[in-house]
């Protein structure tokens, strides 16, 4: 049985209950989430062949720490780094690490700061160099994806309406869902009910009801969608070793639809793309 509760009086903790949230949380979610939308659109120029991802790393924590915010990956659950830095076939949290990014590299940045209480969770493919049309197609597969998902988000609707936007474009393309991580609640929690599948049909899921907030976060791989942890316990990889891409944008439902709360303040949520 899924239940709703005002998030001012829910408990601190995941309950498996979905918060909704009121203007006062909204607007404190809308500066956590410009706080981390902005340091995503500084490292447009830093990602470049040479710069190892240990260096953006430093870069993301001193970037919060200057603006008064709190990388909330850090020391999360045994993490030791201030953000997930997944290159190629790595699905998501790839570990930030002194190797050099290479020409022909694509990278999922993942960042989420918490600023005043509030979570802040977003992050974007970047191109390293020159790529290769097949990369660039994937890019721009998986951020047509996001940007699906997102259009299904109103009140009324279940949230497997989410996941069957993504699940029909991405496999239209001849790409495909991995099925093994998925979207989340969050806001004065990381992470929080309700799971937000890229998979599935829109009678599926639970309701949206005005006040939640979630991510969207399609992973969209160019071969098969099973993947692998490897040993370090983070690291997700594609099993057949197929490139993988990743957009995310943390959005509240509103009355008659969405509001994104990580949207680029220089229209950079795709770098290295085209424009929208």
């Amino acid at each position: 049985m899924v239940t709703y509760v005002e998030a001012d009086v829910a408990p601190s903790r995941n309950t498996g209950q979905i918060r909704l949230y009121g203007a006062e949380a909204f607007s404190g979610m809308r500066k956590a989430c410009d706080l981390t939308a902005r340091a995503l659109d500084e490292l447009v120029g830093m990602v470049q062949p040479g710069m190892p991802t240990a260096d953006i790393d430093r870069f993301i924590f001193e970037f919060g720490m200057d603006h008064g915010a709190i990388p909330a990956t850090l020391n999360y659950r045994g993490y030791t780094k201030s953000s997930c830095t997944s290159i190629n076939h790595v699905v998501c949290h790839g570990i930030p690490d002194e190797k050099p990014l290479r020409d022909g590299d694509i990278v999922n940045i993942d960042v989420t700061y918490i600023l005043d209480g509030w979570h802040g969770d977003s992050s974007r493919m970047y191109p390293v160099g020159t790529i290769k049309r097949a990369a660039e197609r994937l890019l721009e597969v998986t951020h047509e994806c996001l940007m699906r998902g997102i259009d299904a988000v109103k009140p009324g609707a279940r949230t497997g309406a989410i996941g069957a936007a993504i699940q029909s474009y991405a496999e239209a393309q001849r790409c495909s869902v991995v099925r093994d991580f998925c979207g989340h609640g969050v806001g004065a929690l990381f992470h929080d009910a309700p799971n937000i599948l890229h998979y599935g049909s829109p009678q599926e899921g639970v309701e949206m009801r005005e006040g939640m907030i979630f991510t969207i976060e399609p992973m969209i791989n160019l071969g098969r969608p099973q993947v692998k942890v490897l040993s370090d316990g983070w690291t997700a990889v594609t099993r057949d070793r197929s490139l993988s891409a990743q957009y995310e944008h943390t959005v509240g439902v509103t009355k008659d639809g969405c509001e994104i709360f990580t949207l680029s303040p220089a229209g950079l949520d795709r770098p290295g793309l085209p424009p929208t």
